[in-house]
């Protein structure tokens, strides 16, 4: 019985060690943890020595292993619930709360030319336009027009009544004719001698005084019949048949839609940049989505001392008179020739109060994901829907052009491949 103990104790030490080594080399997956494997084979080596050791020096030895056993489980508890434990707590809870990836649409920053571009807010003139007014009273005897007509240079608008004007010119006619009469009988009484040259003057005198009656009632009678002094499209009719209408009072108004002028202020810091010629755009609110193109065709002479500004007129072609005058334009002037520019969408750049940054998307320092690197910025000019960028971001920057709300600087992210937000609607201006 003794021999067979001692058989199988010697088995397993030496089956323990052979899969310790086994697997502590990776030759096969053993079934325990080497350093279980390896304990077991010293326990049974111990065993063996215990067996071979005399009775009297046997029990010294196993009070002693025993009370190694006893510190070793004692110590290995203690440094489970001293060390390792709490390391494995903390290890899950910053597992738990590490951030998660936050999803983020990205676009490359592009090198563009942009030709340097003055933008300003204006409004639309008339070419020609005034309000059709009589010089002198009268009652209204005929209207030959409509409200919004289109009419020719020339074209005949409002009629005054002329009752008493065609009597004034009848009877001047008559005085007309009975001056020419005598003055004919003086010319040939003085061809023969028988008056003398006073009387030829005379008749002379008041033959032309009838003809400058006739001519002045004949003026007033043209100025009874109001006319359109120049070609273009009539506002709203302001009187009616019969009226009577002092001199001075609005008919209606009559523009010259083409073309058409624009008046814009520009500060005073633009007149090194602006001159005629120079090729301008604007758009408006009732044409939304369509450019004009025009040249700037006047610089006032002049700053205004009250705000610093110029006053400067491009002319545009209004052929569709789409164009009206009053209304609300965005005007544009190219100051000069292309030059190069970093750009990025206007989405991509942070506004704050300690600088305006953006977030470009780089490798993270840890692992193999992707993080955000904070880049502080100054912005330029702005065309559309991108920005340049002065300083800060370089040509082929990945910038983040949504979901920023929720990064901070190293924050991990993916890369969202779907399609970018639109962007925003333009506010109308009033």
């Amino acid at each position: 019985m003794k021999r067979a103990t001692t058989w199988v104790l010697t088995v397993l030490a030496i089956a323990a060690l052979t899969l310790a080594a086994a697997a502590d080399f990776a030759h096969f997956h053993a079934p325990a943890l080497p350093g279980a494997l390896l304990a077991i084979a010293i326990v049974c080596a111990l065993l063996l020595i215990l067996r071979a050791l005399p009775l009297k020096a046997r029990r010294p030895v196993v009070f002693l292993l025993v009370l190694v056993v006893i510190v070793a489980v004692v110590g290995g508890l203690s440094y489970f619930q001293l060390v390792l434990k709490p390391t494995i707590v903390k290890n899950a809870i910053s597992a738990a709360f590490a951030p998660k990836p936050t999803a983020v649409v990205v676009e490359e920053a592009k090198a563009e030319q942009w030709p340097p571009q003055l933008a300003a807010i204006g409004s639309l003139r008339a070419f020609q336009g005034i309000v059709v007014a009589p010089q002198v009273a009268g009652v209204v005897s005929a209207i030959h027009f409509q409200s919004g007509d289109d009419v020719a240079a020339g074209a005949p608008l409002v009629d005054l009544d002329t009752s008493v004007e065609q009597a004034d010119l009848a009877n001047g006619l008559a005085q007309l004719k009975n001056a020419n009469v005598s003055l004919e009988r003086a010319e040939r009484l003085i061809a023969t001698g028988n008056t003398p040259q006073s009387t030829v003057d005379a008749a002379l005198a008041a033959r032309d005084s009838a003809a400058a009656s006739v001519e002045h009632t004949q003026a007033v009678i043209a100025e009874k019949t109001i006319r359109a002094p120049f070609a273009g499209r009539l506002g709203l009719r302001n009187v009616d048949l019969g009226q009577y209408v002092a001199a001075g009072v609005g008919l209606t108004t009559l523009q010259q839609l083409d073309p058409i002028y624009v008046d814009f202020s520009a500060p005073e810091g633009a007149l090194a940049k602006l001159a005629v010629g120079q090729e301008t755009t604007l758009s408006v609110d009732a044409q939304p989505g369509r450019s004009f193109t025009g040249k700037v065709t006047a610089i006032d002479a002049r700053v205004s001392a009250d705000s610093r500004n110029v006053t400067v007129r491009a002319e545009f072609a209004n052929s569709d008179h789409k164009l009206l005058p009053g209304m609300f334009a965005d005007v544009t002037v190219t100051t000069g020739a292309p030059a190069d520019v970093l750009s990025v969408p206007r989405t991509a750049v942070v506004y704050s109060l300690y600088g305006n940054n953006a977030f470009v998307v780089v490798p993270a320092k840890e692992g193999d994901g992707l993080a955000v690197d904070r880049r502080f910025i100054h912005v330029g000019d702005t065309r559309g829907e991108r920005i340049a960028i002065v300083d800060g971001l370089k040509v082929g920057d990945k910038v983040v052009t949504a979901g920023q709300i929720k990064l901070q600087q190293n924050s991990p992210v993916t890369i969202d491949q779907g399609v970018a937000l639109p962007p925003p609607a333009e506010t109308p201006k009033p």
